[in-house]
């Protein structure tokens, strides 16, 4: 695996969102091979690098799973809505692994993919 940056590394261990880890990288609460990490841009490699955060080391999740959904309207493809909407998490509250879902966002439309 060649270099990435350390926020896209964070996000496929599942600490959270891109934009969301670059605040954690910000404020401090990620460190690399010991160090604490305040400036965006640095790039790790996943194979010899140890990425902490909160004083715990993070990993990819080595297996995933792709759900296809036929997503009901009055649902929206997302972890978590401002608005307080159903969310198509809602429908897979039986999945015990990591769920992300991806695809269209609003609610009139009736499909998603979840990875």
């Amino acid at each position: 695996m060649e270099e990435v940056r350390l926020q896209k590394y964070m996000a496929d261990c599942g600490i959270s969102s891109r934009r969301k880890c670059e605040e954690y990288i910000l404020q401090g609460k990620v460190a690399v091979n010991g160090e604490i990490i305040k400036q965006l841009g640095i790039k790790i490699n996943p194979k010899i690098d140890i990425v902490s955060f909160g004083g715990k080391q993070i990993k990819p999740e080595e297996k995933k799973v792709y759900i296809l959904l036929n997503k009901p309207i009055d649902y929206v493809t997302t972890a978590k809505d401002q608005f307080k909407r159903k969310t198509v998490l809602e429908l897979l509250k039986g999945v015990e692994k990591r769920i992300v879902p991806v695809g269209r966002l609003d609610m009139y439309t009736s499909r998603c993919i979840i990875t």
